[in-house]
C-alpha cells in the first residue's frame, strides 16, 4: 500500500478547496468529524484565507439517557408468584421487573437468603402497581366453557388468597442446601396466605 505524504496531501487539498464555493465549504465544515487531520487543517487554512475563522472541534458525545428509577412494590418467595404478579401488572399496562430472577433460577434456596424476590416497577408506575396488586383475587373466573371456574377458598377463614404447594418445601429446602437443587417431592397441599392454614386436596375421589 502506497503511503500518503502528509505535506503533499495538504497541498492537494488546499488547491481543491480553493476551487470550492462557500456553500461547499460549509458542507465540509458540517462533516468535519469525518475528515482526516490533514483535511481539517487544509480546510481551516482556506476558510481563514477567505476572511473567516474556523474552530473545528469534535462534537461531544451525547449523554446516555438516565436509567429509570425502579421501586419495589412487592416481595415474593417463588418465581411462580412473581410471574403471576407480573402478568397482573402487564394486563394493566404496567411494565415490571423481577430483581435477582436469574440468581434464584440457578438456586431456589437463595430466594430465602436474599430476602425473597423483589418485584419492581418504574417510579411513576409504583402507586398504580400497588393498587393492582392489592386487589382481591376474584372468587370466580370466566373461562371458555359452559361453566365458570370457582376459585378455591381457605376452609378455615374463607380467604381466596391461597397458594398450592406442589412440593414438600421442608425437604426441598434441605435438598437445596445439600445439593443446590430442591427435590420435587409432591405433597398435594394448599396453604392460606391470610391465616397460614394448611390442608390437603384429596381430589374428587379422595
Amino acid at each position: 500500500m502506497t503511503q500518503i505524504d502528509p505535506e503533499q496531501e495538504r497541498r492537494r487539498l488546499g488547491q481543491l478547496y480553493v476551487t470550492m464555493s462557500d456553500e461547499e465549504l460549509d458542507k465540509l465544515v458540517a462533516a468535519a468529524d469525518d475528515l482526516t487531520d490533514v483535511a481539517r487543517q487544509a480546510l481551516g487554512k482556506e476558510i481563514e484565507r477567505r476572511g473567516g475563522h474556523l474552530e473545528l472541534t469534535e462534537e461531544p458525545p451525547q449523554p446516555e439517557p438516565p436509567h429509570p428509577q425502579l421501586l419495589t412494590v412487592a416481595r415474593v418467595r417463588d418465581l411462580e408468584e412473581a410471574m403471576l404478579a407480573r402478568g397482573l401488572l402487564a394486563s394493566a399496562g404496567i411494565e415490571s421487573f423481577v430483581a435477582d430472577e436469574n440468581l434464584v433460577r440457578m438456586n431456589w434456596f437463595l430466594s430465602n437468603v436474599i430476602g425473597n424476590l423483589r418485584l419492581q416497577v418504574r417510579e411513576e408506575d409504583a402507586e398504580r402497581a400497588e393498587e393492582v396488586l392489592s386487589q382481591q383475587v376474584p372468587e370466580e373466573f370466566e373461562i371458555d366453557s359452559a361453566e365458570g371456574f370457582l376459585q378455591p377458598k381457605c376452609p378455615k377463614c374463607g380467604s381466596v388468597d391461597i397458594h398450592f404447594e406442589g412440593v414438600h418445601r421442608g425437604l426441598g429446602l434441605t435438598s437445596a442446601w445439600l445439593f443446590s437443587l430442591p427435590l420435587p417431592l409432591a405433597k398435594n397441599e394448599w396453604g392460606c396466605n391470610h391465616c397460614d392454614a394448611r390442608w390437603r386436596d384429596e381430589g374428587e375421589n379422595g
